[in-house]
């Protein structure tokens, strides 16, 4: 079960009911994740990898990161590693990280927290369990989502920002079942999350229960994206069902529906990433850790990370006891 949870949805402000005007946005595409590693061996799901750069604008991509138990000594993060030219967004869903960067960013966030680092004209990072995580491990689950900067920001300052898990906008859904965490972006105007963001984009987690639905007025000019993490549910007035591990690509309007299962038990909660931007339009030129707008500028950040300029490993950075790199 998420770390931010509610009990008691019938205490939160309820969401407001979409009016009949409008166009519930279809169901465009359903798209399965991929399993792999990252960093030091820590278990991920590729959620975007079969989709496209031009479905994602302005994403690039997304790691569901776990869900792991971590037994004793079997905590894992990142070694240190540059960025240039977008964001990352880590949402820690449970577990605790800790992240370091060479702009003297970084903090520890835990159990619905959140971290948006602006990597912008570059810097190295890393991000590493905290020592107790290593001595006693525990549950491990989050998510890393890439965001793409436009090119007259690809050159901004880099920098870092804490989004604690009590900031995080809770509401419920207008029938009164669900629950809906807003950690960026805008829901109308006087809903809002804490995250500030480069771009205009829609960071949400819901949670539907069974027999419940999440109806949302939806930027016509955003994209939308739904990645299940957990549960079952239909996404849609179509309700095309939706399983863990897939990603629904809606189509074009100004509503989005998504329903919890008609099947009312623990593990039918639907538990479903939320997100929207507005397209960048720009050429895409990615490779590893760098998003630029072109081959040339790939080249260059490479050679600028080869040779210092994206900074420095911190002198008095230490590595959690048994903890190994």
């Amino acid at each position: 079960m998420p770390s931010v949870s509610v009990n008691e949805l019938q205490t939160l402000k309820r969401i407001p009911r979409t009016t009949d005007l409008g166009n519930f946005r279809p169901v465009q595409k359903i798209a399965k994740s991929v399993p792999g590693f990252e960093g030091e061996g820590f278990p991920v799901n590729r959620a975007f990898i079969n989709l496209t750069l031009q479905d994602l604008d302005p994403f690039i991509m997304m790691d569901e990161m776990g869900a792991v138990e971590y037994q004793v000594g079997e905590a894992k993060g990142t070694p240190w590693h540059p960025h240039r030219g977008f964001e990352t967004v880590t949402y820690m869903i449970d577990g605790i990280i800790e992240h370091k960067d060479s702009h003297g960013g970084g903090g520890r966030i835990t159990n619905g927290d959140t971290q948006w680092m602006t990597a912008g004209s570059g810097l190295l990072h890393i991000e590493s369990p905290p020592e107790k995580s290593v001595l006693e491990g525990g549950l491990f689950h989050g998510i890393q989502l890439w965001v793409n900067l436009p090119k007259s920001k690809k050159w901004s300052l880099p920098k870092y920002q804490d989004i604690r898990s009590h900031d995080i906008e809770l509401l419920s859904s207008s029938d009164g079942g669900s629950l809906v965490r807003i950690i960026a972006g805008r829901l109308s105007e006087d809903i809002s999350g804490p995250g500030s963001t480069m771009t205009p984009i829609n960071f949400f987690h819901l949670t539907i229960n069974p027999n419940s639905a999440v109806e949302l007025n939806w930027p016509t000019g955003f994209n939308a994206l739904g990645y299940a993490l957990s549960g079952n549910g239909s996404v849609g007035q179509e309700r095309q069902p939706i399983s863990p591990g897939e990603t629904c690509l809606f189509g074009n309007g100004d509503k989005l529906l998504v329903a919890g299962s008609r099947i009312d038990t623990e593990s039918a909660k639907l538990e479903l990433i939320l997100l929207g931007g507005l397209p960048i339009n720009q050429p895409v030129a990615w490779y590893g850790p760098f998003v630029m707008n072109s081959k040339d500028e790939l080249k260059e950040a490479f050679d600028d990370y080869r040779s210092g300029k994206l900074g420095t490993i911190p002198a008095n950075y230490s590595i959690p006891q048994g903890y190994q790199q």
